[in-house]
């Protein structure tokens, strides 16, 4: 399995990105995938997921100005990002838990990172 990321970059603050992330390979099912992030000096944490069950969360700090969608015939999950501060500048990981079989527990999976710099 392959979490393929794209889409960071430098941005001015007010502006815009669009995360996306694939998952490749051959597995059963997804039960969630979503999107980490980690600043300097920080813990990485959780900025959305989307669940098999069709739910979507967003991190208190982003909602409002993130967008969270999933294309599931595609098994690609996108973030809009919109009024970007310095503080969402981070390396952004794609997450995903997958399962191998129907009666296999779920395995998590990392995407490469991608760099998110807000800045003038």
């Amino acid at each position: 399995v392959q979490l393929q990321a794209s889409g960071g970059g430098l941005v001015q603050p007010g502006g815009s990105l669009r995360l996306s992330c694939a998952a490749s390979g051959s597995f059963f099912s997804i039960n969630t995938m979503g999107w980490y992030r980690q600043a300097p000096g920080k813990q990485r944490e959780l900025v959305a997921v989307f669940t098999s069950g069709g739910s979507t969360n967003l991190a208190d700090s982003v909602k409002g100005r993130f967008t969270f969608s999933a294309d599931t015939a595609k098994n690609t999950v996108y973030l809009q990002m919109s009024s970007l501060t310095p503080d969402d500048t981070a390396v952004y990981y794609c997450n995903a838990n997958i399962r191998h079989g129907r009666n296999f527990p779920a395995v998590g999976y990392w995407g490469q990172g991608t760099q998110v710099t807000v800045s003038s």
